[in-house]
């Protein structure tokens, strides 16, 4: 066994500034700290991220959560083997804030730096809280990313399909400042559906009846909008039940299509891979219960074993990020200060990009 490494992760792609350390080894390793600064009241009064706003609150941030979390860990810059850093794709500003820092602390201590995908921590993560082992597949989803992926190593991923516009992240945030409801969105229109019947009004399911795995959720945005502004004209107003209605009907949509596709996207995966026997579901929308539990029912149907890792882990953190960099330092994938921040950069290299874009750009 290859001998244990201690790893310091920063993320910063969008609005959570984040460091973590982990300790361990490849498919077996603990998290000694794990520190966020979160943004969400720095962007509360604007209905979403102001990319400019994050930018400078990370700067100012950034230095202070990595003090932090290696205080937590009880370790000095010393006792790390290497640095890993969210090298895109994100917000610009954002990520060069954290490759900015981490090429200072590697310059100034002579720690390797590594420069890891913000997509690739999240595909990795059930492997750092479960220990499952390669291939399995994966529905990241997220609030600028939406994708299932075959993951058959740690470097080594097929893009079985995506979202061609709105992420269901965003769709949430969107019909969130649609409805009046506070940002973040996905938290505030999960927990009105549950006061909603999801029957009371008819919403589409774009793309259900293609047979591939791909989703569009911008079209199921427009329709909650249309129908708030029908329930406005005869009522002068949006009631809070007709509010808590259309919740719960965006809310059973978006699981719906989710559901329908990761069962098409279990088939293609095992066309490929027929050993794979794990569906792994992470991002921020993973921490959506409803969206859980149907996952779950469709894993028991297929008998196939659903990992979801816990929710503190669901959103951006910096533990994915250092446990990826962990993989690729085993691996020797090591970089220097000519590392470059990346607003895009595709896990599956080979597939052309999907159509469309999002808060964290074009969807790769």
């Amino acid at each position: 066994m290859s001998a244990s490494l201690t790893i310091l992760g920063i993320e910063s792609s969008c609005d959570d500034t984040a460091a973590a350390v982990v300790h361990g080894v490849a498919g077996k390793a603990s998290i000694l700290s794990n520190v966020v600064f979160g943004q969400t009241e720095i962007h509360a009064s604007y209905g979403g991220v102001v990319p400019e706003i994050a930018a400078r609150a990370h700067a100012e941030k950034i230095d202070h959560v990595v003090e932090q979390a290696l205080a937590t860990a009880t370790k000095n810059i010393t006792e790390i083997d290497a640095i890993a850093v969210t090298a895109g794709p994100g917000l610009i500003g954002g990520v060069l804030s954290g490759v900015m820092c981490a090429k200072g602390l590697s310059a100034a201590s002579g720690v390797p730096l590594i420069g890891v995908n913000h997509l690739a921590g999240h595909a990795l993560t059930p492997q750092l809280t479960n220990e499952i082992e390669f291939p399995y597949l994966m529905l990241l989803v997220s609030g600028g990313h939406c994708q299932f992926l075959l993951v058959e190593g740690h470097d080594t991923y097929t893009r079985l399909g995506g979202t061609i516009d709105d992420a269901p992240g965003e769709a949430f945030d969107k019909t969130a400042r649609i409805l009046g409801l506070p940002q973040p969105g996905g938290p505030s229109v999960e927990a009105a559906s549950l006061q909603g019947d999801s029957k009371v009004f008819s919403l589409p399911r774009p793309l259900l009846n293609r047979d591939d795995c791909n989703m569009s959720f911008s079209g199921l945005k427009t329709a909650v909008l249309r129908a708030r502004d029908d329930v406005i004209s005869k009522h002068g107003g949006l009631p809070t039940q007709a509010r808590a209605d259309l919740c719960a009907g965006f809310q059973a949509a978006v699981t719906d299509v989710l559901v329908a596709k990761s069962r098409r996207a279990l088939a293609a995966a095992r066309a490929i891979a027929p050993s794979v026997k794990t569906l792994a579901v992470a991002g921020g929308v993973a921490a959506n219960g409803p969206i859980r539990h149907a996952l779950k029912q469709l894993c028991a149907e297929t008998e196939t074993f659903f990992v979801a890792p816990p929710l503190a882990l669901c959103t951006d953190n910096a533990a994915m990020i250092a446990y990826a960099g962990m993989l690729r330092f085993t691996d020797g994938m090591i970089d220097d200060l000519t590392l470059s921040a990346r607003p895009r950069w595709p896990l599956d290299q080979k597939s052309a990009s999907l159509t469309g874009s999002g808060k964290k750009g074009a969807k790769s």
